[in-house]
């Protein structure tokens, strides 16, 4: 088997790199903090709380620098994947997810009670919090959409394997989003954060497939 790449494949195979790290880097940076920052509770607060206070710098850079890696991958995605069904769709879906975790970057959301320490409940919601809330929102739902074309792509590809853990992906990660929307804590909080892990690691998954497949 050849050892060399063609150039095209070399800066495709770079591209889909950023898809394997994106995940690992997100979460791990928002895990050491999650439990290194004063008065953060995993059960109680979800990651996007962390860009605020003192040190909220710190995963403000976090969803910046994983959005450009995100949209990196998805421009990995289209140049890997051959003429046909969800050749174009599930790659912007993946982009778009990777501008709205830029957004969420951006726009931070509003303090909770207890983080920062000494915060109470706000009475009235940000302008920048409501929009971290739709550009969320929005980004989950194409990436929700993009395990499940995906999935269709892969079944029609004979990639059984890839087809059913993008299915299974997709729909884990809707249930947790809808119940962290509904605002309760506790196990559904972290029931969110396992969808989260779960979603990265298919996309981290899917990179290395076609990292791996990128021609000689």
């Amino acid at each position: 088997m050849s050892t060399t790449c063609t150039p095209d494949a070399r800066i495709t195979k770079s591209l889909l790199g950023y898809g394997v790290i994106a995940g690992p880097f997100y979460v791990v940076v928002s895990l050491v903090q999650s439990f290194t920052r004063e008065g953060f509770d995993l059960s109680r607060h979800a990651w996007s709380l962390l860009s605020n206070g003192d040190l909220g710098w710190i995963q403000i850079t976090n969803f910046i620098l994983t959005g450009l890696m995100v949209i990196a991958t998805a421009i990995g995605l289209r140049r890997a994947l051959n003429p046909g069904r969800g050749r174009v769709w599930a790659p912007l879906l993946v982009g778009a997810y990777g501008v709205s975790l830029i957004g969420a970057g951006v726009f931070t959301a509003d303090p909770a009670p207890d983080f920062p320490v000494g915060s109470a409940a706000a009475t009235t919601m940000s302008w920048h919090s409501m929009l971290h809330l739709v550009v969320g929102g929005l980004g989950f739902l194409c990436l929700i959409a993009a395990c499940i074309v995906a999935a269709g792509r892969f079944a029609r590809d004979g990639r059984s394997g890839l087809a059913w853990f993008s299915r299974v992906t997709g729909v884990a990660f809707l249930a947790g989003f809808v119940g962290i929307a509904s605002g309760s804590q506790g196990p559904t909080v972290l029931a969110f954060v396992a969808a989260v892990l779960l979603v990265w690691t298919w996309m981290s998954t899917v990179s290395v497939t076609f990292y791996q497949a990128a021609a000689a």
